[in-house]
């Protein structure tokens, strides 16, 4: 889907003091937009190839180093949890110092572990540089989602967010790719090599971007007035169930379709990853423009947009669940894959609506932290325990009841919202004003 007129033409910056030579004008301004973007999800997608890559090696890396699946397992869960642990750090450095160049520092980091990966010979040393790629994204989502709020106007982030958000499905699928065709033509370690050379020249063009206007450092907010705010704090509950759900059914929906529904692991693989890509795609793109949409109609259109979102995939993801049919079941997972994908860009434009612009980074990173550590690691857990003592088709009922009262939650957003105002008060001191 092409990013709109709203989105594309919108007006210029009026800040004298970022770069007026670039964002003066409206063609210089609409060709620095589309740059800035294009960039930032190329960063995107480099990233997701990275973490990636690793699902199709499983087996070379499996007899290289005599790894159970235990070990395999903790490849994931390291890197989600420095992933977690770094995302506040570095969101407090983006709203202090150049986001620009954390990235790019970042992307140059990631890299080196990356082809530094190739090179190990001991399971702890992959272990160690598998963990140390959760910098990469720590380092460069808040700050190129701070970035691109500053960039666009209110009104069509949430578009914007959802071009950047397509990055990561389209890494992903690369990564997966690339990890199956270079593993099993020349060896594993190649495959880090061919994605990790790459990445340290696609930094270089992180350096070159030119910083929107955030408001002076006076500005500056503490952690404490971030967490003061119950409507951002409920956005976070929302968003840890929503990301329990999603990790869930990603981690155990291969194992479910080949022990329950008599799928091979080329169809579960082939059949089911292409379609949660194409729906994810799809629905990442068209849940941006809805959401936008819905923002110029609505005073609290984005998070509702996200709320039925995910209440129209629950009943299909239950039909997915208990369908014999392999068309069925591929057809009903393509239609809740879809609207699961479309909060990926509204809830950044949420977030950074209520925030002034010195807080953007900071409060997506608190809001990966608590994702990203609790739902993304408990989320599979959890069904795993449920399989040990039930089955899995129970475990992952109960992940679409908890999707459910993610969506619910949503409301309690809006009740707060309601009640606090969209910027509250304890906000109110800070120049810049929220959702900027």
């Amino acid at each position: 889907m092409p990013i709109s007129d709203d989105l594309a033409r919108s007006a210029p910056f009026k800040d004298p003091h970022h770069h007026p030579h670039v964002l003066s004008g409206s063609a210089p301004a609409y060709d620095y937009k589309v740059r800035l973007l294009a960039i930032l999800a190329l960063i995107n997608f480099v990233n997701f190839a990275f973490r990636l890559v690793v699902p199709p090696l499983v087996p070379q890396l499996r007899a290289e180093f005599s790894l159970t699946s235990t070990h395999l397992a903790w490849l994931q869960a390291a890197l989600q949890i420095v992933l977690s642990v770094a995302t506040i750090p570095f969101g407090l450095l983006a709203d202090r110092y150049s986001r620009a160049h954390i990235i790019a520092y970042g992307m140059v980091f990631c890299s080196l572990v990356t082809i530094f990966t190739g090179m190990v010979h001991t399971f702890f040393l992959l272990l160690v540089s598998r963990a140390l790629v959760g910098i990469g994204e720590a380092a460069y989502a808040p700050a190129a989602q701070s970035m691109i709020s500053g960039a666009f106007p209110e009104k069509s982030r949430a578009e914007a967010q959802s071009v950047f958000a397509s990055g990561m499905l389209a890494g992903a699928t690369f990564g997966l790719a690339i990890g199956g065709l270079i593993g099993a033509a020349v060896g594993w370690r190649p495959a880090f090599y061919f994605l990790g050379v790459p990445g340290l020249l696609i930094s270089l063009l992180a350096l070159r971007l030119k910083e929107p206007p955030r408001g002076p450092r006076s500005d500056l907010v503490p952690l404490s007035h971030i967490l003061a705010v119950p409507a951002f704090l409920s956005l976070i509950l929302a968003g840890v169930l929503i990301t329990f759900t999603s990790v869930a059914i990603i981690f155990w929906g291969p194992e479910f379709v080949k022990e329950w529904k008599g799928f091979s692991q080329r169809e579960a693989g082939l059949a089911l990853g292409v379609t949660v890509l194409f729906a994810s795609m799809l629905g990442v793109l068209v849940g941006g423009y809805a959401a936008d949409w819905m923002h110029r109609r609505y005073k609290y259109g984005r998070i509702l947009t996200i709320s039925l979102a995910f209440l129209t995939a629950a009943p299909f993801a239950l039909w997915a669940l208990h369908a014999e049919e392999k068309t069925t079941i591929i057809a009903t997972l393509f239609i809740a894959a879809f609207f699961m994908s479309w909060y990926h860009g509204p809830v950044t434009a949420v977030i950074h609506h209520m925030m002034p612009r010195r807080a953007h980074a900071t409060s997506i990173a608190v809001y990966m932290f608590a994702t990203q550590l609790l739902g993304g690691v408990l989320g599979p857990y959890v069904v795993g325990a449920i399989d040990d003592r039930s089955t899995l088709l129970l475990g992952l009922q109960v992940t679409v009841l908890v999707m459910v009262a993610g969506a619910l939650c949503m409301f309690l957003v809006i009740y707060y919202l309601r009640r606090d105002g969209l910027h509250h008060p304890i906000l109110a001191p800070y120049h810049a004003p929220a959702g900027d």
